[in-house]
């Protein structure tokens, strides 16, 4: 397994009073738990991956999610088990969704 940390600046998320928990682990998919944050304007992301040496991709990909998504003052743990950079897109998006509400 490896694990990547990153830090993004983001527009300021929705307060939300609960975590938010989307996808499952399993093969070729993933989990992401969204969790308040200490920063309201970046998001925190750590991943951990079975895929090594994709840190320039999972970079490109959470980079592109946290400029086109208010994602700031947010926590993001992401355990990965080889999901396609599409996939995660969805997720994230799901994920957010369901943290500010929007996805019940």
């Amino acid at each position: 397994m490896e694990t990547l940390e990153y830090r993004f600046a983001s527009a300021p998320a929705a307060a939300a009073e609960t975590p938010a928990l989307c996808g499952v682990v399993g093969s070729g998919n993933l989990e992401i738990l969204v969790t308040p944050g200490a920063e309201a304007q970046s998001c925190a992301i750590s991943v951990k991956t079975s895929a090594r040496g994709f840190g320039d991709i999972w970079q490109a990909v959470l980079a592109a999610f946290a400029a086109s998504h208010a994602a700031g003052g947010t926590r993001i743990a992401i355990n990965d088990m080889g999901a396609t950079p599409a996939v995660v897109s969805l997720r994230l998006g799901q994920a957010l969704a369901d943290y500010q509400g929007g996805g019940q």
